[in-house]
């Protein structure tokens, strides 16, 4: 009896189609019969040499290949080339984005090429499709987006291999034993890409740096940022040039200023804030109106242009707040020192002040340079205090001295009678269409080695309002000061764009699970109806989750040349202006807008686009890496609380299993289908829900259900739980 080779005889090959074609389109010039390609499929029985046969005349006929003599085969190139982002999952397969296509174009793991997650790729599309998407094969990368990795290094004899961290990279990286960088077997370390080798399954590459021990919290945190090519510390030369700034406030300096030192000044922060970008100052003029001065830390005039200071700011583009730490986008010497605005130091700013009435309409403004003086400093608790009690008393369980004192009543009227404007231009905003966003952040306790003993919620009151209205006002009005010119100036918006439709109608199906209706007739009634959803889940069991979801929804904002507006703040004219210790596009507003005050002709739009676009990727790294941080301490506080039952919301429902939000501390997890063991359970898309077979007990989108910890994996960033049942089984 014959033996079969490798079991095809029987049965057809997979996706034969298009991997003959994927065999013809790799080598454009060459022919080959089909023998050949037999070879190349590594088969030799009859059965798949007729099958190969037989689809080599079905692809003739389709005209998608061409005899060029007899029994040899070419692929005819009528498919167009396009080029697109990819898009990997965690299986292997993905998806290219594409401006030339309205829908993403699968693409098979067989096709994928050696193209990783994010690179710019050149593809084409198979003439048909497969169960109703577009397919295609990408042929070439354009454009790596990443070439360095962190992962776990595996030490041999005579070579190594890193195993990345990233699930979107599906190839372990081999490393020749001489480019180990002295990394010992086990070591976290951060790898960069030099090489794929035609016929080489994995890529090659180097150690560039040994990050540490897994597990280690330091090792842990760095890698967040190493993984995203993040800095966690300035370069020798940096810290040198910035501590040798003279940083002393010159008469020349005043002269060239508007003198603000004697109005009531202070400023309005988190607790724990080291350093102060903005401080308001307040006075009532002669004529009944309120002069409110917005005034913002005058970075440009110690970060001048073309400097290596002003290079490594650019370069990193904003500062990033992990759980633990702030990695920041100047030097301390500048960012808690010379650019903070603490209280009872002169400081040099830039400034937009405004004359307004009773009813916030603004009767004056005026920008420009300016000398202050900060009279206060207040946390929001303080300030908050205020608002509450209507008194100048600040109670000792707030007070950042840890006892109770009394603030001038001048400052008291003055944090009162601002909240009063901030409510009334808040309510303007609303009315215009703006949307409330007002979502929980999660917060932790960390004792001295930075391990979270606690999980608190950090949610916006009516002191932070007050700080965000008049911050907004400032950002508003310089952006309108230059965008409404007769002659266009370049300038840096920060624009966004109305939500995708599509995502939007998901939303609906999503939340209609929990009862809420959404009304999308148009612009002004899906802004009041998101408006109402988000006030309708405060405080409930799905808050979170529908807060996520509804930011989803959204586009992204951005920073451009070109002015679209602001979607969310129902802006016409917006820019970044008020931070710009932490931000490098509030540098370059401040900047232009010196410039154009001046009386400067518009500067080349082409070149701040660029800026523009290269603070936008910035930007999106760093809340990647923020987002990572909160999930990294989230499984180390959960690590401790690995006996305890925990209620939980259903977040998400997927064919390999559920997403559990936990809803004390809102810890997400993922429960394994594997694990769901007292019945067999399937995925139904349409309820977004887990449904067993035999019981017909369905898990679903929303519900309440109690898990356990199964397994807390800090190094790979995994929360699993084991399912206990549901919520109302345990009452």
């Amino acid at each position: 009896m014959t033996r079969k080779k490798k079991g095809k005889s029987n049965k057809g090959i997979a996706n034969l189609a298009n991997t003959i074609l994927s065999i013809l389109k790799k080598d454009k010039n060459q022919s080959y019969n089909y023998k050949q390609i037999a070879a190349k499929l590594d088969v030799n029985d009859a059965s798949s040499r007729n099958q190969i046969i037989k689809k080599l005349h079905e692809l003739l006929a389709k005209k998608e290949i061409e005899e060029v003599e007899r029994g040899k085969y070419k692929a005819v190139f009528t498919a167009e080339y396009h080029t697109g982002k990819l898009d990997l999952s965690g299986k292997g397969t993905g998806y290219i984005i594409s401006d030339d296509f309205d829908e993403d174009v699968f693409i098979a793991s067989n096709n994928i090429n050696k193209a990783l997650h994010g690179d710019e790729v050149e593809f084409y599309v198979y003439k048909r499709r497969k169960q109703g998407r577009m397919e295609g094969e990408i042929t070439q990368v354009l454009k790596r987006e990443k070439s360095e990795y962190v992962g776990v290094i595996q030490l041999h004899t005579n070579y190594a291999f890193v195993i990345a961290d990233s699930n979107k990279m599906y190839k372990d990286i081999f490393i020749p034993i001489n480019k180990t960088f002295k990394a010992e077997d086990g070591d976290k370390v951060l790898v960069k890409l030099e090489d794929w080798p035609e016929n080489a399954d994995s890529p090659y590459g180097k150690v560039i740096q040994v990050l540490g021990k897994p597990g280690d919290h330091n090792t842990e945190i760095h890698s967040i940022l190493a993984e995203y090519g993040l800095p966690y510390e300035f370069p020798h030369e940096v810290e040198d040039f910035a501590n040798k700034i003279d940083t002393s406030i010159k008469p020349e300096d005043i002269a060239n200023r508007r003198d603000m030192r004697q109005d009531l000044t202070f400023t309005i922060d988190p607790k724990d804030a080291k350093d102060f970008d903005d401080a308001l100052s307040f006075k009532v003029l002669e004529n009944g109106l309120y002069e409110i001065g917005i005034h913002i830390a005058d970075v440009s005039h110690y970060v001048q242009e073309g400097t290596i200071l002003d290079e490594e700011a650019y370069q990193r583009g904003t500062s990033i707040y992990l759980v633990d730490r702030v990695v920041p986008m100047l030097p301390e010497i500048l960012s808690n020192n010379a650019c903070s605005l603490r209280p009872h130091e002169e400081k040099l700013t830039f400034s937009a002040v405004f004359q307004m009435n009773d009813k916030t309409e603004i009767k004056n403004e005026w920008f420009g340079r300016t000398v202050t003086y900060s009279d206060a400093r207040f946390a929001y608790e303080e300030a908050q205090a205020v608002i509450e009690s209507k008194s100048n008393v600040i109670p000792q369980e707030v007070s950042l001295t840890g006892k109770s004192y009394e603030t001038s009543p001048e400052i008291a009227e003055a944090i009162l009678k601002m909240d009063a404007l901030a409510k009334i231009m808040r309510q303007k905003r609303m009315s215009a269409g703006a949307i409330s966003f007002d979502k929980v952040e999660v917060k932790f306790d960390l004792d001295e080695h930075a391990n979270p003993v606690g999980v608190f919620f950090k949610t916006s009151k009516d002191a932070n309002k007050l700080i965000e209205e008049f911050m907004l006002l400032a950002n508003k009005k310089v952006s309108e000061f230059v965008g409404k010119q007769s002659v266009k100036k370049t300038f840096v918006y920060r624009i966004h764009d109305e939500p995708d439709e599509s995502k939007l109608a998901n939303l609906q199906s999503i939340v209609s699970k929990f009862g809420y209706k959404l009304n999308f007739k148009d612009k002004k009634t899906t802004t009041a109806s998101l408006n109402y959803l988000l006030q309708d889940v405060v405080g409930k069991k799905e808050q979170n989750l529908v807060d996520t979801l509804t930011i989803r929804s959204m586009s992204k904002a951005e920073y451009s040349t070109q002015n679209i507006g602001h979607y969310g703040l129902a802006f016409e004219y917006y820019s970044h202006f008020t931070s710009p210790i932490r931000r490098y596009p509030d540098v370059m507003a401040h900047r232009l807008l010196q410039h154009y005050l001046d009386g400067g002709k518009s500067v080349n739009e082409a070149v701040y686009e660029e800026k523009c676009n290269h603070s936008s990727s910035m930007e999106n790294l760093a809340t990647k890496a923020e987002r990572d941080s909160i999930k990294y301490m989230q499984i180390k506080f959960m690590q401790d609380h690995k006996d305890e039952n925990f209620i939980g919301v259903i977040s998400g429902v997927t064919d390999w299993g559920i997403y559990v939000e936990i809803i004390a501390n809102k810890c997400e997890g993922m429960v394994s289908v594997r694990d769901m063991k007292d019945d067999q359970y399937a995925f139904d898309q349409q309820q977004y829900a887990m449904v067993g077979r035999n019981t017909k007990t369905m898990y679903q989108l929303g519900d309440e259900v109690v898990v356990k910890v199964k397994n807390a994996d800090l190094v790979k960033k995994h929360l699993d739980f084991i399912l206990i049942g549901k919520n109302n089984e345990q009452a």
